[in-house]
């Protein structure tokens, strides 16, 4: 039990656990904010669209019963809500995969070898994908023991 207890002490003080609960605190927050602009500000336009009075987009749902109805509004209005969602992330990835490319260009170097000009990459491990150390026999980001020794590698430069 006290192994057990060990590991998941370990896991939870992992980077990636604590990055994956700020992203979750963040994207509920997010959703508040995407929640609030469809209701508030695309919802009362398409109620002035389609002619409905109130707040709700009162021309776009069908009455079933006194009580139930198919509401076409609140539909159109999580759809709204999830290209917006889907956009955001796909430009926020979309950064930080450039970021982290720019990064890893800052970190090669280029050097002559064979009279052609080839750019030094890190090494990378080969199970979480991050820089590692060269000559390093694990991985200081998922601890993972490493084939062999990083080397770093040479690749010619485009362009």
């Amino acid at each position: 039990m006290k192994n057990f207890i060990h590991e998941f002490q370990e896991f939870i003080n992992r980077g990636n656990v604590m990055d994956m609960a700020v992203g979750i605190i963040i994207g509920a927050a997010f959703t508040a904010i995407v929640t609030s602009l469809t209701n508030n500000i695309i919802n009362p336009f398409i109620t002035l669209i389609t002619g409905g009075h109130g707040t709700d987009v009162g021309g776009l749902a069908i009455p079933v019963t006194d009580t139930v109805s198919i509401d076409f509004g609140a539909f159109i209005s999580a759809i709204i809500n999830f290209l917006i969602i889907a956009l955001v992330v796909f430009l926020l990835i979309k950064g930080i995969n450039k970021v982290q490319n720019l990064g890893a260009k800052a970190n090669s170097k280029l050097t002559k070898k064979d009279g052609k000009e080839v750019e030094e990459v890190a090494p990378v491990c080969p199970y979480c994908l991050e820089t590692v150390n060269i000559g390093a026999t694990r991985c200081s980001h998922c601890a993972a023991e490493l084939p062999a020794p990083a080397e770093a590698t040479f690749k010619p430069v485009e362009g």
